[in-house]
C-alpha cells in the first residue's frame, strides 16, 4: 500500500465506522447474536465450569460467524445505497480494500473486548489472558477481516449472496481458527503466532492483488 494513499485508506475507514454507528443494524446484528450464543451456553451449563478448550473454540466460533455477519454488509450496502458505483469512480481500488478492512478490524477488535469477558464470567471459563492470548486474538483478527473483506466484495458482485461470505470463509480461516483455538486454550507451542502472521500477511497481500481487478470487473 502506497503511502500517497493512506489518507484516502484512514477516510474510507472512518466512513465506514461512522455509518456502522449511525445505521446500528450490523453492530446490533453482530452483539446480539454473540449474547444470545454465550447466553444459551452459559444457561446449558447451569453455571458449571467449561473445559478450557472448548471456551476457546466457543469464543472464536461466535466472532467468526458475528464476523460473518458483519462481513456481509461491507459492500452489500453501499450497492444498495446507490454509492458503490461513486467509489469505483473517485476512490482508488487499494484505499477502498484496505479502509473497509481496517474499519472491520477495528469492529471485530471492538466485538471481542466485549466478548471475552462474557465468555469468562458468565460461562467460568478458565482462559489464561497473557501476552500469547492477545497476539493469537490481534492475528487471529487481522486474517479474518483480510479475508472477509475480500470475500465480501466478491459476493456483492455475485448473483446470489446469501450464506455466500460464510461457506467461503470458513476454508480460508481453518489455517487461523484450528491454531488460535489451541493458543487461546494454552496448548499450543507460540511457534505457531508465526504461522498465523505468515498466512494473514499472504491473505492481505493475496487481497491486494485480486481486488484491483474484482473491483473493475464486478
Amino acid at each position: 500500500m502506497r503511502a500517497s494513499i493512506l489518507p484516502i485508506v484512514l477516510h474510507v475507514a472512518a466512513k465506514e465506522l461512522r455509518d456502522g454507528v449511525r445505521h446500528r443494524a450490523g453492530y446490533v446484528t453482530m452483539g446480539m447474536f454473540a449474547l444470545t450464543v454465550i447466553a444459551f451456553m452459559s444457561m446449558s451449563l447451569a453455571w458449571g465450569t467449561m473445559d478450557v478448550r472448548l471456551a476457546a473454540a466457543l469464543f472464536w466460533i461466535v466472532l467468526f460467524f458475528a464476523a460473518t455477519l458483519q462481513g456481509e454488509r461491507l459492500f452489500a450496502e453501499e450497492e444498495a445505497a446507490g454509492t458503490l458505483l461513486f467509489l469505483r469512480i473517485y476512490v482508488p481500488a487499494q484505499a477502498v480494500l484496505f479502509g473497509k478492512m481496517a474499519a472491520h478490524l477495528v469492529t471485530l477488535i471492538v466485538l471481542a473486548v466485549i466478548t471475552l469477558p462474557l465468555v469468562i464470567i458468565l460461562m467460568d471459563a478458565p482462559l489464561v489472558l497473557n501476552a500469547v492470548f492477545l497476539g493469537t486474538l490481534l492475528l487471529g483478527l487481522w486474517g479474518m477481516a483480510a479475508a472477509d473483506t475480500l470475500l465480501a466484495a466478491v459476493a456483492a458482485g455475485a448473483s446470489v449472496r446469501g450464506g455466500l461470505v460464510p461457506v467461503l470463509l470458513l476454508p480460508s480461516m481453518l489455517p487461523i481458527l484450528l491454531p488460535a483455538i489451541s493458543l487461546s486454550a494454552g496448548g499450543g507451542e507460540p511457534v505457531l503466532l508465526g504461522g498465523i502472521a505468515l498466512y494473514d500477511m499472504m491473505l492481505t497481500v493475496g487481497a491486494s492483488m485480486l481486488f484491483d481487478s474484482l473491483w473493475i470487473e464486478s
